[in-house]
């Protein structure tokens, strides 16, 4: 088999070659996304750590009872903040929460108009579709690597990690609710004299609603997992103590950590369940 591994094709110096190119001739991009994700992200960790923390417990199940419209999900927030509280972990959720936040308006952002593109454009679709699919499957360590290249150390990394892995998300769930919507609701809209940006904003978006918050869900959910990897390129959050815990085989420290994520997965989870399409 020699003669088949001496001609091997240079995936990864080709790969290495596009991203020096990059790194040498788009640094103002970069550093330019790089300043708009820092700010962003300054804002929204200020939003969260400079109020008293209960006045932000208050409003999380203030928002909670708004979407749920039941006592009982909001005092089982109301309690997973306190048990966060209990456990002396506070900032570091708030920072994660943070890089969750910051993800789900960059990835709704984007993920919401590909996918109406998407579901207008079949051949736009099927373009994506390999590409998503690599997103998604590739190990986040491999794209970490350019990342730490292109933007240091940091939340950006991190933040830039998370959306390439849960873009895939509302891209493909926002491109199933608006391609599922009946072709007779859009005849209908046509035959009274309906625009196209009219069907759009009028029938296709609210027939796809459940669907585009399934992927806001799928988008938070997603990004919470990805809160260790994040540590690992300097995100502050959740994802330091168990990587502390980890280098230090310490199990109390990584078991402590990794049940706060565990309950911040299950309040984030019960406040968004708005249901699904029946």
């Amino acid at each position: 088999m020699d003669w088949l591994t001496d001609h091997k094709i240079p995936v990864g110096r080709a790969a290495k070659a596009v991203f020096d190119w990059m790194n040498a001739n788009l640094a103002g991009v970069f550093e330019t996304i790089a300043t708009v994700m820092e700010t962003m992200i300054e804002a929204i960790l200020w939003c969260l750590t400079a109020p008293h923390p209960l006045v932000i417990v208050a409003a999380f199940v203030a928002l909670t009872y708004w979407l749920q419209r039941r006592w009982t999900v909001a005092l089982g927030v109301l309690a997973g903040f306190l048990f966060i509280l209990n456990q002396g972990y506070w900032t570091p959720t708030m920072e994660s929460l943070t890089l969750i936040l910051s993800a789900c308006v960059v990835c709704m952002g984007l993920g919401v108009p590909i996918g109406i593109a998407a579901a207008h454009r079949p051949r736009l679709y099927a373009t994506l579709s390999p590409v998503l699919d690599l997103m998604q499957t590739l190990p986040t360590f491999v794209y970490l690597i350019p990342a730490i290249v292109f933007f240091g150390l940091g939340m950006v990394p991190g933040l830039i990690a998370t959306v390439i892995f849960v873009l895939p998300a509302p891209i493909r769930l926002t491109h199933l609710g608006v391609s599922s919507t009946p072709t007779a609701l859009l005849e209908a809209a046509t035959a009274f004299g309906a625009t196209p940006r009219q069907r759009l904003w009028k029938v296709e978006l609210p027939y796809a609603l459940p669907q585009i918050m399934a992927g806001l869900n799928q988008t938070i959910m997603l990004s919470l997992s990805m809160v260790v990897i994040a540590a690992l390129v300097g995100a502050n959050g959740l994802g330091v103590p168990v990587v502390r815990a980890l280098n230090s085989v310490n199990s109390a420290l990584g078991f402590e950590s990794g049940f706060i994520i565990v309950v911040v997965a299950i309040m984030l989870d019960r406040m968004l369940r708005l249901g699904v399409r029946k």
